[in-house]
């Protein structure tokens, strides 16, 4: 079941809704057209108890800022580009240097969080669908792109995220959904006590900046090891260069799924809870954010978030790889379609 309502108007006046995609179950996701945010995401636990389990905030204005980018839609390039620029067929291309010297999730006042998206409901897949266009060097990106993101709630307690892209040049594309989740309850404070499983024996080793440098390191011996399932507490402090440089986990990790194939790659659980979640994508990274830099602030309902009350598990494509030949470049070519899919599922 779809319903709607009015959740204020951007700065130029347009009006803002925010749709409620209801499973049998009661499950049920709230997401607007300002950004293609998700807001809230009220999950069961094993008795059937819902709780909203993302952060984010009760007011439309507040997203206007949203520098922790709690339940955004983040691209067309998420996470990190080296030097903010790129190549294609030799001719560079240059995004804003808002991250150091480097690039971080495209532009921040321009980027997917930012748009007014168009909207499209299908009541029989419990759907929404958002889309934008962006014109040729929007951004500083090639290409005339249109962009679609699909938010669908199943009666099997998934959240389904669908990406599509079309170009008429060539252009980079990698999206992810930045929401943070504390199974407890997005009010709960810390989720360090939760435990976090990964189907991935290596990450991309960072350097200060958190660039990759294009070596896919074994995780085996390390805190970053989540192939056995370990609460995200348990080695966060520890001092290992690769997580002091960040203040904890940041780093993308490298699905050992069948490629392209819409496969589980994390399990979250939270066992006070009674709440499980399982990641499904076809895409092959996900990083892992422990909400480091978190500052005090408030969130829905008066909530006080601070660091770490929240973890985000971002599929994606690999940081800086439009520009590293090591990793699977996300080249949007004319003539061929984007598409890709990652599903949260409760269980």
């Amino acid at each position: 079941m779809i319903t709607e309502k009015i959740f204020g108007k951007t700065q130029d006046g347009q009006e803002v809704t925010l749709y409620s995609l209801t499973n049998k179950n009661g499950m049920h996701a709230d997401v607007m057209n300002y950004g293609a945010i998700m807001v809230n995401l009220f999950a069961p636990d094993r008795q059937g108890r819902l709780a909203d389990v993302t952060l984010g905030y009760d007011s439309l204005k507040k997203y206007f800022t949203n520098g922790n980018f709690f339940g955004a839609s983040v691209g067309p390039i998420a996470n990190r580009t080296a030097n903010a620029c790129f190549r294609i067929d030799g001719k560079e291309y240059q995004l804003k240097v808002n991250d150091g010297v480097n690039n971080l999730h495209t532009d921040y006042d321009g980027g997917f969080h930012k748009r007014f998206w168009a909207v499209t409901k299908d009541d029989n897949a419990n759907s929404v669908t958002f889309s934008c266009d962006m014109k040729d060097g929007e951004l500083g990106l090639p290409g005339n792109r249109q962009f679609t993101i699909t938010y669908t709630v199943t009666d099997d307690n998934e959240l389904k995220i669908t990406y599509t892209g079309e170009t008429d040049k060539k252009t980079i594309f990698n999206p992810t959904n930045h929401s943070y989740f504390n199974l407890k309850g997005h009010d709960a404070g810390s989720v360090l006590d939760e435990t976090l499983w990964l189907n991935c024996s290596h990450y991309t080793r960072i350097v200060p900046g958190a660039i990759p440098t294009g070596e896919l390191a074994d995780v085996a011996g390390t805190p970053l090891d989540f192939t056995k399932p370990m609460p995200l507490g348990a080695r966060i402090r520890r001092h290992f260069e690769q997580m002091t440089m960040v203040c904890g986990y940041d780093h993308n990790y490298v699905s050992d799924a069948t490629s392209g194939k819409v496969e589980k790659v994390a399990v979250l659980s939270d066992d006070k809870a009674g709440r499980t979640m399982e990641v499904y994508t076809d895409m092959p990274g996900i990083q892992v954010y422990t909400g480091n830099h978190i500052g005090r602030h408030l969130g829905k309902g008066g909530a006080h978030y601070r660091r770490r009350c929240g973890v985000a598990l971002e599929t994606q494509f690999f940081p800086n790889s439009a520009n590293d030949e090591h990793f699977k470049r996300p080249l949007l070519e004319p003539g061929k379609k984007f598409a890709s899919t990652t599903i949260y599922k409760f269980v």
